[in-house]
């Protein structure tokens, strides 16, 4: 599972900036949700707080209801603990146990899967557990295996309509979709207390699940706190309709303030157990020194997390420069200043700022939602047009003006870092080729018949394509590119501006003709790059709803199979149709220069992982 990060800034979470407005929200019991200024200054002085800020809002911190957003996961990955993590300094990403005691136990050729939770892990505490019969002596609530198999079953209930059902659906968990048939048949609450093979406690803290397909690397899910994260029951009761303003879970932090798009306060649990990092860092300079420095000592390192949100690139880099942010991912417009040629500009390397720069397991793209009258069908009008604005996007003036240098051109949806992208891979799919894209046209029938100097439609109508964005200054630059693009084959386009959140709403619903955002990889594994466009998954992370019955079969074909030669040349047939098809525009895979400020310590951007920030440090 992947995270969707929107096109105009990077995957990676960067610096805080002040925002004013909104009204907070208390979560839980705390007491100390007043401490910061409106400039997120820290007080008192003995708390160790570090500011971040995230470049669109949150949507809500449901697991079910987030759709995929990867801001809204980042700050659940703090609060909410999946049974297994990634070994912080390891290169490349390894699996080690979290919550669970010992790796899974995979059997059945990955159709079974089964682990045991480590006893004496709590929840933080939370008014719903007041009352709880599960509460020990000291009143604290212990996760169990059965609160894994709760949360997991919360994506099948309809209430919810989760975008991410297809995690679980696509490997067809024993029994769990024949109880959410039956509650939208019936029209019933969804059963909870239905025994079901797929997911099931075998006893109080041993965990197991059943596949109906083989799928060796499923498994990866299972370190994902935003989808595989332990909810409890009480919580979720608790609270019914307002669950996505209190999210409580056993993870270093506890949800302590929240103004809806503006700022998130986090602060570390009280129930948290003592944790010390514990792994076999890589042979890097970087990994043996933030070791060195982590040797011993407790996690979580700072006591209180600021987050703001702001989506304009110059507050967020005046303030990183103020010194009011620990670090932040250099904005795209500012590039050319902060790391000319890719070096660290020499004022910064005074203030004793570092940079790290490396290529991310993310891709950049804009779908084509098939079901558009317009852009979508699988006619060869309708592929020639798809491809033609593919041919007519100047990819290379997209790297170059937009990232300033800083991504390499996409040959397919598979990200680098992940099994089945191949360096030598090549395709149309970052190609600019405006000549061939009006010959597309020309051939097909978009022609200006009216001489008015656009191309109008086969049939004659207008040809008017509708892009989605943001409000953004970047997103206004790439707007502005696309513009010039299409217009220099003839191809009228008018763009939709709307926020972060109402995208993703639309998205789902299939209101969008074109709209483009991120992918970040969550995992090793390529595959998921590839369910984007498997039909069962169409309104979940399928957002083109693309429907290929040949693609679907060799997706499924792959998806059994262990990774070696013969599910990479699968996956190669799947990116060919793909390329042929073009339901979706890959652009590029970012490269991401990190500015870090010279008091935070123990920063290392991780491919996959997202439950980081309980390593980090600040001495200032």
């Amino acid at each position: 599972m992947k995270r969707r990060a929107f096109i105009g800034t990077a995957a990676a979470a960067v610096g805080a900036a002040a925002v004013a407005g909104g009204s907070p929200v208390a979560v839980g019991a705390s007491s100390k949700a007043e401490p910061y200024s409106s400039k997120g200054t820290r007080t008192p002085a003995k708390e160790k707080v570090l500011r971040i800020a995230f470049p669109a809002p949150e949507s809500t911190f449901d697991p079910p209801s987030t759709n995929s957003d990867f801001y809204s996961s980042t700050i659940l990955s703090q609060i909410l603990e999946a049974p297994l993590t990634y070994d912080y300094l390891a290169r490349p990403a390894r699996l080690v146990p979290n919550t669970a005691q010992d790796l899974p136990q995979i059997e059945d050729g990955g159709r079974r899967i089964t682990l045991r939770i480590k006893p004496g892990i709590y929840f933080a505490d939370d008014p719903a557990f007041k009352g709880s019969k599960r509460l020990d002596a000291q009143g604290r609530r212990e996760l169990t295996a059965e609160d894994y198999v709760y949360s997991i079953k919360r994506f099948y209930d309809p209430r919810y309509a989760s975008s991410d059902l297809y995690v679980f659906e696509g490997a067809k968990l024993l029994g769990l979709s024949e109880v959410r048939q039956r509650a939208l048949k019936e029209k019933k609450p969804f059963d909870y207390d239905a025994p079901v093979e797929g997911v099931k406690a075998l006893d109080r803290y041993t965990l197991q699940l059943r596949l109906g397909d083989p799928d060796p690397r499923w498994h990866f899910n299972l370190a994902l706190p935003a989808i595989t994260g332990a909810v409890a029951r009480e919580v979720v009761e608790h609270y019914g309709n307002d669950i996505g303003a209190h999210p409580v879970g056993t993870g270093p932090f506890r949800l302590a303030q929240w103004r809806r798009a503006s700022r998130i306060v986090l602060e570390r649990s009280s129930n948290y157990r003592r944790r010390v990092y514990e792994g076999t860092p890589a042979d890097e300079p970087i990994a043996q020194s933030i070791a060195a420095q982590l040797q011993g000592k407790a996690l979580p390192l700072v006591d209180r997390i600021v987050v703001d949100i702001v989506e304009e690139a110059q507050p967020r880099w005046l303030s990183f420069l103020q010194g009011d942010f620990d670090w932040m991912a250099v904005p795209a417009t500012f590039t050319p200043l902060a790391v000319p040629g890719g070096q660290l500009a020499p004022f910064l390397r005074k203030k004793g700022v570092q940079l790290q720069t490396e290529l991310q397991a993310v891709m950049a793209m804009h779908y084509f939602s098939m079901e558009d009258p317009v852009v979508g069908g699988y006619t060869p009008d309708k592929v020639a047009l798809r491809r033609a604005i593919a041919l007519a996007y100047d990819e290379p003036a997209d790297i170059r003006l937009l990232r300033h240098g800083m991504a390499i051109p996409a040959q397919s949806t598979i990200t680098p870092h992940t099994f089945g992208y191949e360096e030598d891979y090549r395709s149309d799919m970052s190609a600019h080729d405006p000549a061939r894209a009006k010959a597309l046209l020309d051939v097909y029938g978009y022609t200006d018949r009216n001489g008015d100097g656009w191309r109008e439609m086969p049939d004659g109508k207008p040809l008017v394509l509708r892009i989605a964005s943001l409000a953004s200054q970047e997103d206004r630059a790439a707007n502005e590119l696309w513009k010039r693009s299409l217009n220099a084959v003839g191809v009228k386009v008018e763009f939709d501006v709307s926020t972060w959140p109402e995208l993703l709403k639309k998205t789902r619903t299939g209101g969008l003709q074109i709209w483009g955002f991120r992918w970040s990889a969550g995992s090793p594994d390529g595959g998921f790059f590839l369910s984007i466009a498997y039909g069962p998954n169409a309104g979940d992370s399928n957002d083109p709803r693309f429907a290929l019955p040949a693609f679907d079969r060799v997706y499924e074909e792959q998806r059994r199979l262990p990774d070696g030669p013969q599910r990479l040349a699968l996956m190669r047939q799947a990116k060919d149709l793909l390329v042929a098809y073009m339901p979706y525009k890959v652009h590029r895979h970012d490269i991401v220069p990190v500015l870090l400020q010279p008091w935070l310590r123990h920063y290392w951007l991780h491919p996959f992982m997202r439950d980081t920030w309980q390593y980090l440090d600040t001495v200032r």
